[in-house]
């Protein structure tokens, strides 16, 4: 087999590959044998008809089948003889294909980029450190209480924070517009969920009231089609229910599952959850900052087939996440493309630190992780039961892990600096550059 590579860009290989017109032959009489053995030709018993009969119908069908499988096998020869690796699958160009010739055929393909990682000593990152203090246990504590409010009719004029049940609609240039009226909405006061200045309008309402709105839409509100127009909402309250926090109680603690009966008993459970999520806060940001360094630091072309797969998974992603009666391919492609480059420029990168310093997940945090994510279930040995059952979610806990000591090992020549922050500090996510 004859093969020759042509370097057309830093990342594309052009490869000229030519089978021997015997191998060819031969792959092509081992499908016509196949063939007569089950063939069933009128005149002749099955598995006694002539080679000339079998070669006459079915050489062309089984030329085309051993094309395809000499095409994939000498590929597959040739650029590990070339010692390539491709980043994806190959354009086939037939350049030569006759009975009792050489196959010869042109296949364009991309390759991995070859790197090394460097810079570790250039990367800065900022570990943060914090506690949870008790204040932030009992603000926590009130945010349980508030996620699991309770309504109960008012007697008075509605106040923000209140609940309220109302019928409106809505008209733009006198007429009502689709999607702008409602019966028996339960509306927050306060929430934000209507258009500035709705809600507001309705500080004060008793039950039983109508009231009259004249708002505009905002500029940038999604139906472009009402963006920047004044409306009138014609707007009638049918009830006013104030909030009402739960106690803390055994009924309340009940619904999360917690055995303990105490308040004691159910604080000692929430700053366990709080540190848990605290610990997982500081680990993503000092993981977020080496990343970047390390992207900094080491520019890679990315090979296009690698991108377009990468940009199709996000399409698809994008629609189980939002649904809709769209398909993932009907989705623009660079409104995937800069999240797409950087999670394949990112995985070969890690790849390549994985491989330069002989990384394998330690077992050991592996186990730690999985028991540190059971401890948040009721039954937590069940859990880890179940991890250690299933191949694939141990697998993907590893590939975590194995992460993080790719993290760890570029932290040993990055500089770090630790600062202390408070909990909602440390928590808090970092927030994405401003688009230019």
């Amino acid at each position: 087999m004859q093969v020759s590579v042509e370097n057309t860009s830093a990342l594309e290989r052009r490869m000229t590959i030519a089978v021997p017109a015997e191998r060819v032959e031969n792959e092509v009489n081992k499908r016509l044998q196949q063939t007569a053995r089950r063939a069933k030709v009128p005149g002749f018993r099955p598995g006694k008809v002539p080679m000339s009969v079998i070669r006459q119908r079915y050489e062309d069908a089984a030329r085309q089948e051993a094309f395809g499988d000499l095409v994939q096998a000498s590929f597959y020869e040739a650029v590990v003889e070339q010692k390539l690796n491709p980043a994806g699958a190959p354009a086939v160009e037939p350049k030569s294909f006759e009975k009792g010739g050489d196959l010869e055929y042109v296949a364009t393909f991309e390759v991995f980029p070859e790197f090394t990682v460097a810079g570790f000593d250039s990367i800065a990152v900022e570990r943060l450190s914090a506690e949870v203090a008790d204040a932030d246990l009992d603000n926590m504590l009130e945010v349980l209480r508030k996620q699991n409010v309770r309504f109960e009719a008012a007697d008075r004029a509605a106040q923000n924070e209140d609940q309220l049940n109302i019928d409106f609609v809505g008209k733009v240039d006198g007429e009502v517009f689709a999607g702008g009226s409602a019966k028996g909405t339960q509306l927050v006061l306060g929430s934000g969920r209507m258009i500035p200045g709705f809600e507001e309008g309705l500080v004060g309402a008793k039950a039983g009231e109508e009231r009259v709105l004249n708002l505009s839409f905002p500029e940038d509100y999604q139906n472009l089609d009402l963006a920047g127009k004044a409306a009138e909402f014609t707007v009638t309250v049918n009830s006013v229910s104030e909030p009402k926090l739960p106690e803390l109680n055994e009924e309340f603690f009940a619904q999360f599952g917690i055995k303990e009966a105490s308040l004691e008993g159910f604080r000692a459970e929430v700053r366990k959850n709080m540190e848990r999520e605290l610990r997982q806060a500081i680990k993503t940001k000092v993981k977020n900052q080496v990343m970047d360094g390390l992207l900094a630091a080491n520019p890679i072309e990315v090979p296009k087939a690698l991108l377009e797969n990468e940009v199709n998974r996000l399409r698809v992603q994008a629609v189980q996440q939002f649904g809709g009666n769209i398909k993932p391919e009907q989705l623009p492609a660079e409104l995937f493309e800069e999240q797409a480059k950087r999670r394949v420029v990112l995985g070969l990168i890690v790849a390549e630190v994985v491989k330069q310093n002989e990384l394998k997940p330690d077992e050991a945090r592996v186990r730690e992780m999985i028991q540190e994510m059971a401890s948040a279930y009721q039954e937590p040995e069940q859990v880890v039961a179940w991890y250690y059952k299933n191949d694939q979610q141990l697998n993907e806990v590893r590939s975590v892990v194995l992460e993080e000591q790719v993290v760890d090992t570029v932290l040993q020549k990055a500089t770090v600096t630790d600062k202390s922050v408070s909990y909602e500090e440390a928590i808090k996510p970092v927030q994405a550059p401003a688009a230019d």
